[in-house]
């Protein structure tokens, strides 16, 4: 089984749920790349891998934020499954307030993130959810996305919903065995 972890919005592969998950699954079972800020080259780079990796392995998603996002539309191409942590449902609304330029977390690189990137998200959105290939962690103190629009979206699906918390998803590790029973599960 191969994890192919797609970080959020401003983020990378080097996020701390990303390195979490490295540790728990292992190098060589675990992969996270950092993927670009426009939306269609970050959804080829990782059909791309995808398409370079499914020969050889069991490939199952985790997307945080935006990456639920991006994994909810790659599942459903690509027939995986996938494991939604925070998942933006509506990007192209919730993303508009970062219209302008912006600053990675991780590595404090400057970048413009214009309308034209806005309008291209609506272009992976999923409308016909298979309930059997996703498992959605939410956390009710999301403090970026409600939560409420994901539990929407993703009803009866595997739902883990959790108090408190926050966007980041407080706690992942606790989750750790139950995702891989997830994922190895037929």
């Amino acid at each position: 089984m191969l994890y192919l972890y797609i970080h959020g919005f401003g983020s990378s592969g080097r996020g701390q749920k990303a390195l979490l998950f490295k540790k728990y699954f292992g190098a060589q079972h675990f992969f996270a790349p950092s993927l670009p800020y426009i939306p269609s080259l970050a959804i080829e780079t990782l059909e791309g891998m995808i398409s370079h990796l499914r020969p050889y392995h069991d490939i199952t998603l985790i997307g945080s934020s935006l990456g639920g996002y991006y994994a909810s539309y790659l599942a459903s191409k690509f027939d995986l499954k996938a494991v939604l942590i925070n998942p933006s449902v509506f990007p192209y609304k919730t993303l508009a307030k970062n219209i302008g330029m912006n600053q990675s977390y991780h590595d404090s690189s400057d970048y413009a993130f214009i309308q034209e990137h806005i309008d291209s998200l609506k272009a992976y959105e999923v409308t016909q959810i298979d309930v059997t290939k996703f498992m959605v962690l939410l956390q009710k103190g999301d403090e970026v996305l409600d939560y409420q629009e994901a539990k929407k979206k993703y009803q009866g699906c595997l739902l883990v919903i959790e108090e408190g918390g926050s966007h980041s998803f407080d706690g992942i590790e606790g989750h750790f065995d139950a995702i891989c029973s997830f994922a190895t599960k037929s």
